[in-house]
């Protein structure tokens, strides 16, 4: 059995049975948190001259799930921020979660399996969830664009590499 490391540092095992398909499985998606906030209503749904600003932040974590060699949480976390100070319009942040079974793989692929594709399997749902809060918050649907999960995760791994470098010099 080979054991692989998230970029949480959770040790997982990856199962490498000869002659059976890799397959990734969905087996649960659920809301771990959510918060809306619109702290300068109602006023501020009647004076929206322009459009604000939006900040969106995203993150992505993994961690294989206790008791399981081939089940991993994955979360997916959006943050969006319309307008600042007394002109906020909203903030709402979401915690998306999912069960995913990955069984099959080679070692070198869970990582981006967790971190890339479980997420852009996540993310319409996600995205769907944020919509209908801020559009029940009172303000026009904010429909989050696509997010390219492959950029990130290249990222994320440049940081850790780069952290890893800073720590044995």
């Amino acid at each position: 059995m080979s054991q692989t490391s998230d970029a949480n540092g959770t040790q997982g095992a990856a199962t490498g049975q000869e002659g059976t398909p890799p397959a990734l499985n969905i087996l649960t998606q659920y809301i771990k948190d959510l918060s809306f906030e619109s702290p300068n209503a109602p006023a501020i749904l009647r004076s929206q001259a322009r459009g604000p600003a939006i900040n969106i932040g995203v993150n992505v974590g993994a961690n294989q799930i206790e008791g399981s060699q081939n089940e991993f949480d994955v979360r997916l976390t959006l943050n969006a921020k319309a307008g600042e100070g007394a002109e906020m319009l909203f903030a709402v942040e979401l915690e998306y979660g999912g069960v995913f079974r990955l069984a099959n793989f080679p070692q070198e692929h869970l990582l981006p399996l967790l971190f890339i594709e479980c997420p852009r399997l996540l993310f319409p749902f996600a995205r769907q969830v944020v919509a209908d809060v801020t559009r029940n918050g009172g303000f026009p649907p904010l429909m989050i664009d696509p997010i390219d999960f492959a950029k990130l995760f290249q990222q994320r791994m440049a940081e850790e590499r780069a952290r890893q470098q800073v720590q044995t010099a």
